[in-house]
């Protein structure tokens, strides 16, 4: 879509000249060009207008069987309501494919046999079983042990195909044995994949409680050979001998079906600073995700419409991600996408998913571990993130609590390639204690939102209060970086590292444990 530059140019002016006003006397001597946009988008961007999309969401719903759940007509015309309203801002709007599993069948049950130097045939379901989503295959190849820990440690310590490099020496075409342990069992798959494997067997660690077989469901995660999972005593007999083949034979069929998350990207800025704004799009079957996650949508598409003509100096990404209430998939898959490149472009990332419970508190992502509970620290400049968020609330005088990055949410793939991440939350299905109630109001011992996940998340299930507040946060938030993120500490590859080798091993990324 062609930009209208002389149309374009007036709106700057228009904007420069209404700051210059109204903002003058509120505006400190020494606030940044970052601050006082953020200012004027802020009084831009309404509650009402935040609650005019709502609407339309709850239509769509209404207009296709209830719901806007991956995979149905809801989702498109919610995909295509969004979109349409991007485009007609002026936005850069494209589609990228996410690929989830519609339905996934074993046929017949999986075979595992040592063909050499010992002919045996091992158990299925007591000596192993297969993965969810196993490709389907027959593999009879050498195998080989990829840094492997035998005997196993006495505490849980494999790294066990969690890094590339541990494929080193892997030759392609042969079947590896991966030890389960430290990183997700999508991980050690990948890399696996990138190595050539032509079938891949995982095996339990070895420690007490790590030993028996156990079938897991991968979500979304596809590799297109056999994958079967065996206990302990299975994974160190097939790597007692050097040169043992085995037959892997999986007979399974995979159901796939497709939707598209919905970028838009600003007309301005600097495309090596990209500031990201993600909110997923989808529901679940069971309603018309008004609160979840029709919220945080509506907030950060309104916060995009207000701010299109903005003369911006980062490039803000818009991001409306498909399918995360079936697994954070289209947020992991785009991340998985990206070239390293294209990641270390990304300067940071903010997540807006639920902003409007009922019975709501404001919840800040944890970025700094402050709290010390559950998950660390995201990677650095997730604590700054958290302090621009917590200054603006305590602008307004309003109180705030901590959140754990518990991996429930689209930050889950950004925080694991060490990009810094935050963001807002009022709540699911946990109940408000005490402390919170006489800290942000309503009723203590009621869940924060009592239709998560329910036929009644339908638009009288929202807290205006919540609604407006959060997206006046939400655009101060996106206002300030978008022309300064110099608070962003520069991102080293030690740090994307260390954020990798910390992504948390289950939630609702169905990675399986490690």
């Amino acid at each position: 879509m062609r930009v209208n530059l002389r149309r374009a140019g007036v709106c700057v002016t228009t904007v420069m000249a209404a700051l210059a006003l109204p903002l003058a006397s509120a505006v400190p001597a020494n606030a940044t060009h970052g601050d006082v946009f953020a200012k004027l988008l802020v009084k831009s961007v309404k509650g009402s207008k935040v609650k005019k999309h709502l609407d339309a969401f709850q239509a769509i719903a209404d207009a296709n069987g209830g719901n806007r759940a991956a995979g149905t007509s809801g989702y498109v015309a919610s995909r295509d309501y969004v979109a349409n309203k991007l485009r007609k801002a002026g936005y850069k709007v494209s589609f990228t494919d996410v690929d989830f599993v519609k339905s996934w069948t074993e046929t017949t049950p999986s075979t595992l046999q040592q063909v050499s130097p010992v002919a045996k045939s091992y158990t299925h379901t007591a000596d192993f079983v297969t993965t969810i989503p196993s490709g389907s295959g027959d593999v009879t190849a050498q195998v080989q042990g990829v840094d492997l820990v035998l005997p196993p440690s006495p505490t849980p310590s494999s790294t066990s195909g969690c890094e590339a490099s541990d494929f080193a020496s892997f030759v392609p075409g042969r079947i590896a044995l991966i030890q389960r342990g430290t990183c997700p069992y999508v991980q050690k798959l990948g890399n696996a994949r990138d190595a050539g494997a032509a079938a891949v067997i995982l095996f339990n660690e070895g420690q007490p409680g790590r030993t028996d077989a156990y079938q897991f469901d991968m979500g979304e995660w596809r590799y297109g050979f056999p994958i079967v999972f065996a206990n302990t005593a299975t994974g160190i007999d097939l790597a007692s001998a050097p040169g043992t083949v085995v037959r892997v034979k999986t007979d399974t069929v995979l159901d796939l079906g497709k939707d598209q998350n919905v970028i838009a990207e600003s007309r301005w800025g600097r495309s090596d600073n990209v500031v990201m704004v993600g909110a997923h799009l989808d529901g679940v079957h069971e309603g018309a995700g008004i609160n979840d996650n029709g919220s945080g949508s509506a907030a950060v598409l309104e916060v995009a419409l207000q701010m299109r003509h903005f003369p911006v100096r980062n490039k803000v990404r818009f991001a409306f991600w498909a399918a995360e209430e079936i697994g954070l998939l289209g947020s992991n898959q785009y991340v998985a996408e990206l070239t390293q490149a294209q990641r270390d472009k990304i300067k940071l990332y903010l997540n807006f998913d639920m902003v409007a419970s009922p019975n709501y508190a404001y919840k800040l992502y944890d970025g700094d571990n402050s709290d010390g509970v559950g998950a660390p620290a995201g990677p650095p400049g997730s604590a700054q993130i958290e302090q621009l968020l917590k200054s603006f609330y305590n602008s307004r005088s309003l109180p705030t609590n901590g959140t754990d990055f518990d991996g429930r949410s689209d930050y889950g793939a950004f925080i694991e390639a060490g990009i810094p991440a935050g963001g807002i939350f009022t709540g699911a299905e946990v109940l408000k204690t005490a402390e919170e109630a006489a800290l942000f109001g309503g009723t203590a011992g009621a869940p924060f939102d009592p239709c998560y996940h329910a036929a009644c998340d339908n638009i009288n299930n929202i807290s205006m209060t919540a609604l407006d507040v959060n997206s006046d946060a939400i655009a101060n938030t996106v206002g300030v970086y978008a022309f300064d993120t110099r608070s962003i500490p520069p991102r080293t590859a030690a740090a994307t590292a260390t954020a990798k080798g910390a992504a948390p091993d289950t939630a609702r990324t169905y990675t399986g444990p490690s």
